[in-house]
Parts: structure tokens; sequence; C-alpha cells
């Protein structure tokens, strides 16, 4: 395995690591939602771009890391954002993230898949 791959599988690693080690499933909840829904849609009226550019890449990322969550995240956008704007985000977004799984599945897990399954393939 070349720098690039290791680099890549480590830092996959070290992500998927991390949302387990800090719990942060939990703002993934229709309750964590709930509780902080007021503050989100004030945040959201006062910064419409930045909200929708980062719930954009939150979803992008959980996505291609295939982290629980994407229905409450769906949910969170048509309630966040509107039918529309919620539908139209979360479409690019899962579209981006399920190419990003593609791809690393691809490009860092060849070998692998290749060595384990390579005589069914």
């Amino acid at each position: 395995m070349n720098h690039r791959k290791l680099l890549l599988v480590s830092t996959l690693a070290v992500l998927v690591g991390a949302f387990f080690a800090f719990d942060l499933g939990r703002f993934l909840s229709l309750d964590y939602f709930k509780s902080q829904q007021a503050a989100i849609e004030a945040y959201q009226t006062a910064h419409p771009w930045l909200t929708a550019g980062t719930f954009f890449a939150v979803y992008a990322v959980s996505t291609a890391l295939s982290f629980p969550g994407a229905a409450i995240l769906t949910l969170v956008a048509g309630a966040l954002f509107g039918v529309l704007w919620g539908t139209v985000i979360v479409s690019f977004a899962s579209t981006l993230g399920a190419t990003l799984a593609f791809l690393i599945a691809r490009f860092v897990l060849r070998d692998w898949v290749q060595g384990t399954f390579g005589d069914k393939l």
C-alpha cells in the first residue's frame, strides 16, 4: 500500500473512530434536533447560505462514510429548509456522498477486495 492510500485509510479510520469515541451519533437524533430546533432555525434565518453549505457538507460526509443517521438528516433538511430546498440539498449531498463512498471503495479497498474475493469476481 503506497503512502497516499495509507494516509487516506488512516484519515478515514480516525474519522470513524472519532464518530464513535465521542458519541457524535447523539447529534443525529430527532430528540436532539427538537431540543435545538429554535436555535438552529434562528441561525438558519441569520445565515442561510452558511447553514445550507454546512448541512450539505455534513450530509455528504456522513453518507460517504456510511454513518447512521441519513434518514434523520433528511427529515431535518425538510424541517429546516422546507420541502423544495430540503429535497434539492439532500439529493445533491447524498449523490456526492455516494460517489465518494464508491471512489473510496474502488481506489482504497481494491487490493483487499481482489485479494479476498478474487476467485469469485
